[in-house]
């Protein structure tokens, strides 16, 4: 938790536990929307404990991600999930089963530089889901015709 107590430091602010709670679920979770984190909070908390609420959940999202330790991604449907920033990739997420892999983001350098030269876009890579069929599914397409 060093990183989140330097950089609330620098900005003048505290390192609350509900903060550190965001965080360390957002790291266990990996691809987890808001309400997700809430959830395993208020489940960590136990029917006495206190967690924080789905609102405060949201604010701690967005400071986190300002400061960088957290990023967000849309999927295509629903909330956007959060994961940890230490490891950047791409989300590739299956549309039969809803399965989300992740992928080294060097896999879109080809199409980001075409963007780059043909459009001037810069592709926001971490932000990027990709939409598409996992073998299982299609293995099992393949089997539903036979």
């Amino acid at each position: 938790m060093a990183p989140l107590a330097e950089r609330l430091r620098a900005r003048g602010l505290r390192l609350t536990t509900q903060r550190q709670q965001v965080l360390a679920a957002v790291g266990a979770l990996e691809h987890a929307t808001p309400e997700d984190i809430g959830v395993r909070l208020r489940a960590e908390a136990g029917p006495d404990g206190a967690a924080p609420d789905t609102s405060t959940v949201y604010r701690t999202l967005e400071l986190l991600e300002r400061l960088g330790l957290v990023w967000h991604t849309h999927l295509g449907r629903g909330a956007p999930v959060y994961h940890a920033a230490e490891h950047p990739h791409l989300h590739v997420v299956c549309s039969g089963c809803g399965e989300i892999s992740s992928a080294d983001p060097a896999l879109l350098d080809g199409a980001a530089e075409r963007l780059a030269a043909d459009l001037g876009f810069q592709l926001d890579v971490g932000h990027v889901a990709l939409s598409g069929t996992c073998r299982a599914c299609r293995e099992r397409a393949g089997q539903e015709r036979s």
